[in-house]
């Protein structure tokens, strides 16, 4: 069975003087919520990266299983471009494997453009797959909420038992009565927009530990091309400053993707204090299923491949600030105060607004 943890010896973790471009890339997408829709290119330099790559999203790149899965996926994304774009795909493309694509991805000119246009094509196309194959398992959320449990718990349990600066880890699933308050405080009612019914919190012990720790868990944990697009919240790190002021990673700003601005991305949250610090970031997280699950599954599904996808939130903040974090306004405690006191107010007054002068009614209406 493939895993997206392996091994852990001590000392695995990189520092900042040994990121490669992609794992630059990598922890900006995650801290700025973007999508790889819109990258143009790959930054894999050898196959034992593009390996790591392809474990993190669970497949086994020694699995027979897997390896036809991925050709599966990369013939149907060749059909799709061709039906509806007439996508010309020259014949050396067509016939590489999905792990000479990625790499192939990582060069110059028009073959590289036509692996970047098919890799796209199959991310879609496998993700939804995935989402699909959930629907068609007949167990419960929570079922599969364990199966995240399980993963996040081995790697960071394994993070712990290697050395790496992680002080706390706290995680598991929102209750019920706190996902009842949620929605009531959104606009959008809706339970598929909660993203953190699953949770998981990771204090490192300073600050300059924040990016090793990302980049390990976009290699270890969850590929960094299934982070929820426009989700991700970083108040703390000065992406583009803590570049400049490293010799190693300075020369790479000009070969980034996207441009620096806003460099620093918040995603609203009108509970939160204005003070309040923190690494916020959405994945929808690749679970690989057990023979067993799938087994269960609806006849005619086994095209769906063996990997589901579970959204779940991850939150990264250093010791000190998540310390200064729960010093007055800023504190947990406060923040739920604020939330339920704008759920009562809505639940007893609604939104009503004074249609005529535009403001919005000031208080409860007196009996008469």
């Amino acid at each position: 069975m493939a895993t997206s943890t392996g091994s852990l010896p001590p000392g695995t973790l990189k520092r900042l003087g040994d990121f490669t471009l992609a794992d630059l890339e990598a922890v900006r997408l995650a801290l700025r919520g973007d999508s790889v829709i819109d990258w143009h290119r790959l930054d894999f330099a050898t196959l034992d990266e593009v390996d790591s790559f392809l474990r993190a999203n669970e497949f086994d790149p020694d699995d027979p299983l897997d390896l036809g899965r991925m050709t599966h996926v990369k013939q149907e994304a060749i059909g799709y471009l061709r039906r509806q774009f007439h996508y010309p795909v020259p014949k050396p493309v067509e016939d590489a494997t999905v792990r000479e694509l990625l790499l192939l991805a990582s060069t110059k000119g028009h073959r590289q453009a036509c692996a970047c246009t098919i890799l796209k094509a199959m991310h879609v196309i496998h993700h939804l797959e995935g989402r699909e194959l959930l629907f068609v398992l007949p167990f419960s959320d929570q079922e599969v909420f364990r199966l995240v449990e399980e993963k996040v718990f081995r790697v960071i349990g394994q993070m712990l038992a290697g050395g790496l600066p992680v002080v706390e880890f706290v995680g598991g699933r929102k209750n019920r009565d706190s996902l009842f308050t949620k929605l009531l405080s959104k606009q959008d009612t809706i339970a598929a927009q909660v993203y953190d019914k699953l949770r998981f919190r990771i204090v490192t012990r300073s600050q300059d530990d924040l990016l090793p720790v990302l980049e390990f868990l976009t290699k270890r944990l969850f590929p960094f091309n299934y982070v929820v697009p426009a989700q991700s919240t970083n108040n703390i790190i000065a992406f583009q400053q803590t570049c400049e002021t490293n010799p190693h990673l300075a020369p790479m700003l000009e070969h980034m993707q996207v441009g620096l601005h806003d460099d620093i991305a918040n995603t609203d949250n009108r509970f939160s204090h204005g003070n309040y610090r923190v690494i916020h970031i959405v994945v929808d997280m690749p679970v690989r299923l057990s023979e067993e699950l799938l087994a269960a599954a609806a006849p005619g599904s086994g095209q769906l491949g063996r990997i589901g996808f579970v959204i779940c939130e991850f939150q990264l903040v250093d010791q000190a600030t998540d310390q200064a974090n729960e010093l007055g306004d800023t504190s947990h405690e406060a923040y739920k105060s604020r939330q339920k006191k704008s759920v009562m107010q809505r639940l007893h007054l609604g939104d009503r607004e004074d249609r005529v002068s535009g403001h919005r009614l000031g208080g409860p209406k007196r009996d008469r």
